[in-house]
């Protein structure tokens, strides 16, 4: 499949749009660029389910929903917050909601180009759930959050629609050891390295607990608890009003939290080269305030550095909520449908990206260390609605290529902006497309792989959340997913990013699912979701060779699997021989003390 979705999908075809439409998963599909096919429609079944339908008129993202991205309300009921999705909606919910949250890049059906439409072609809401994996990595969406693969279901056959969503990141808490520590993890007291003999009657070969933390006390309707930033001496965690910081080896506190006035309601993904990171809090607590605050610190001494405020954008811009995102030393804040590139060491303002050409408004940025894209709704409610994909100097934001998807596809995801692999979704035509991209904004190839993909996305009410998924990983060409398992083992299918193509695929060591977390070497490193009665695994698997079995880095104590499965919305990361489990939402529960972060080590 040479050509991206610039033409228009084949009915029915599972291959996702002739060229897949570079957008993540979830974000409901974006129309695909428009204007004649160039090219052969794509091969790929159309799976991923149908997404969201295009925007309304004035909201850039995506369809329906009211953000620029609206997402609808059904993925975030189920998502990550909610609990497993249990509708055929990407989040269980709705089928064509925001994104789907855990969609399957390689739905039946899809390889080669999308099979021709008309009479007779495949329904990939027939048979096999819809899969929406988001195409590799493109610049916009990063890996974040969950995706849930819809099962999609045409017609009458809603007896088999069973969504098959993804595991949310973890089964619900659970009670038992699920409390929290003693330590409320506010930063107060010694910390002590294991205050509930969490280590007690652990196991020959058993990693340990380095330490556990409580999250602090959120109202009942909830909150945020977005970012965790891992240095070579301290794990960083936002959490409601504060940000945290704990010595990544006795969890004792590295510097006093950082208490803001308001709720954080966004954050920097990622640390800069130097440990610094931004974060966003409201201007006040009424329904009117505003997610305009912005504050660097230095994740070394938890200082703060600059701080600025966020000007509105023009009406129906709002800035109720934002995204950062990170590429080198410029930060991009989005609104509802605008940026705004400051220069994250001074916090000084660079450019504004705003509405340009046909009604197109920026309703998402992706970034990597030297890469920036942006994804922008076009035509929303019109009879050219469709998404556009760009490529933009991080330094200027002058536009360095322009990709238009077709009528009906959603850029809902990018699993890696560097190289880019976009996740696109279709949700008139009940299909899904991942496709990678040249470094000119070409599409070089479009996944070909029939199978159900389960990576976790986010949930994103207002934002198209480009990065919001884990379990997937991108590096020397190859993608790297997780499939869905509906009861017992799963498996991760590695793709060659160059033909669209299956390299290998390992079966995980155990009966739960194994995601991807990050490629070091030449070793994938992945984790195996504990159970009722076993702790969970981080596993190497070797990328080259003949042999891609799963190698044993740490096995977490049977004693502490109660804690471990209990974080139901979840950020993962292992860095330096230690994994680090933490929230990424407070309930607000009093009933118990709610877990903030949790570390093993040897």
């Amino acid at each position: 499949m040479s050509q991206p979705p610039n033409q228009p999908p084949q009915p029915g075809g599972f291959g996702a749009p002739q060229d897949p439409p570079p957008g993540g998963f979830g974000a409901p599909t974006p129309p695909p660029p428009q204007g004649p096919p160039s090219g052969p429609p794509p091969q790929q079944p159309g799976y991923g389910y149908p997404q969201q339908q295009p925007g309304q008129p004035g909201q850039p993202a995506q369809p329906q929903q009211p953000g620029p991205y609206g997402q609808q309300p059904g993925p975030y009921n189920s998502g990550p917050y909610a609990a497993q999705p249990q509708q055929p909606g990407p989040y269980g919910q709705q089928p064509g909601y925001g994104y789907p949250q855990q969609q399957y890049p390689g739905a039946p059906g899809v390889p080669g180009t999308p099979p021709p439409g008309g009479p007779g072609s495949r329904n990939p809401f027939k048979g096999k759930p819809a899969l929406a994996i988001g195409a590799a990595v493109a610049a916009l969406l990063v890996i974040g959050g969950s995706v849930w693969a819809v099962t999609a279901s045409g017609g009458d056959d809603k007896k088999d629609k069973k969504p098959v969503v993804a595991k949310t990141d973890d089964p619900k808490p659970s009670g038992s050891k699920g409390g929290a520590p003693v330590d409320p993890g506010d930063g107060s007291g010694d910390g002590g390295e294991d205050p509930e003999n969490l280590n007690e009657g652990r196991q020959a070969g058993e990693s340990k607990v380095l330490w556990y933390k409580e999250a602090p006390d959120a109202p009942g309707s909830g909150a945020d608890a977005n970012g965790m930033w891992i240095t070579d001496k301290a794990a960083v965690k936002a959490a409601y009003k504060q940000v945290f910081a704990y010595n990544v080896g006795d969890g004792k506190p590295a510097w006093e939290p950082i208490a803001f006035p308001e709720k954080i309601c966004a954050v920097t993904p990622e640390k800069t080269a130097d440990d610094k990171i931004v974060v966003a809090y409201m201007s006040g607590s009424s329904d009117r305030a505003k997610c305009n605050k912005l504050q660097e610190i230095d994740l070394a001494t938890g200082q703060k550095g600059w701080s600025e405020e966020v000007a509105d954008g023009d009406l129906f811009d709002s800035t109720l909520s934002l995204e950062l995102s990170l590429s080198g030393n410029t930060m991009m804040v989005g609104r509802s449908q605008s940026g705004t590139a400051y220069d994250v060491k001074s916090g000084k303002k660079l450019y504004e990206k705003k509405k340009y050409g046909d009604a197109c408004f920026p309703a998402g940025f992706a970034g990597s260390a030297n890469k920036l894209v942006q994804v922008a709704s076009c035509g929303a409610g019109g009879n050219n609605a469709h998404d556009e994909l760009q490529g933009l100097d991080p330094k200027t934001g002058k536009v360095l290529w322009t990709y238009k998807y077709e009528k009906g596809w959603r850029i809902a995801r990018a699993y890696s902006v560097d190289p880019l692999v976009v996740y696109a979704t279709n949700e008139d035509k009940k299909v899904w497309n991942i496709s990678s991209f040249t470094s000119g904004g070409k599409v070089q190839e479009q996944v070909g792989v029939d199978e159900d993909f389960a990576p976790e996305c986010g949930w994103a009410i207002l934002e198209r959340d480009l990065q919001g998924c884990t379990g997937v990983a991108v590096a020397a060409g190859t993608l790297y997913l997780p499939t869905e398992a509906t009861s017992g083992a799963n498996e991760i299918v590695a793709i060659n990013l160059t033909t669209g193509k299956e390299k290998w695929r390992t079966k995980s060591p155990a009966d739960e699912s194994m995601m991807p977390l990050k490629v070091e070497g030449d070793q994938l490193i992945a984790y195996v979701q504990p159970s009722y009665d076993a702790g969970g695994q981080v596993v190497s698997i070797p990328t080259g060779g003949s042999s891609h079995k799963p190698a044993k880095l740490l096995q977490n104590p049977q004693g502490v699997a109660d804690i471990e499965n209990s974080f139901y919305s979840k950020d993962i990361d292992w860095v330096d021989g230690r994994f680090f489990i933490s929230s990424t939402r407070l309930t607000g529960n009093d009933e118990s003390k709610e877990k903030l972060m949790l570390a093993y080590g040897k």
